[in-house]
């Protein structure tokens, strides 16, 4: 199984995420795409089996901005792929993580995983969870 890890981070609070989720993913067996936003081969991405992508909330609730142009790249070539979608923030409720995942139904990608969210810095337990999440999502 190929499996993309895609990320933006503007604090280290999302790459975090990132890491966590790559080193569970990795530990599956599965080959792991894993990169950020600003550089991930498109290509490499819309062929994996599943594909997890992570931003962080910015401004009004929307998608870093390199993370917005990467997704918005391959948007087209979502349907029917399997995609989880993670990121963090620091105040508001998780509505830019809402707003992708219509986004994704609405292209007829296939939800992995209930969409993913820290506040701030990932503690240890939420180091865990996103283990956890990652694991569930490539199953």
């Amino acid at each position: 199984m190929k499996v993309a890890i895609i990320y933006a981070s503007t604090t280290g609070n999302t790459e975090a995420m990132a890491n966590a989720i790559n080193e569970a993913v990795a530990s599956s067996g599965a080959e792991v795409v894993f990169g950020t936003a600003d550089s991930a081969d498109k290509a490499a991405v819309t062929s994996s089996d599943v594909i997890l992508l992570g931003s962080p909330a910015m401004g009004d609730e929307v998608l870093e901005d390199t993370m917005e142009e990467f997704y918005t790249g391959i948007e087209g070539s979502l349907n029917g792929k399997k995609v989880g979608i993670f990121g963090s923030y620091d105040w508001g409720d998780g509505q830019w993580l809402r707003d992708w995942a219509d986004r994704l139904n609405n292209v007829g990608a296939v939800s992995v995983a209930e969409p993913l969210m820290v506040h701030l810095t990932p503690e240890d337990a939420d180091i865990e969870q996103c283990k956890s999440w990652a694991l569930s999502a490539i199953k």
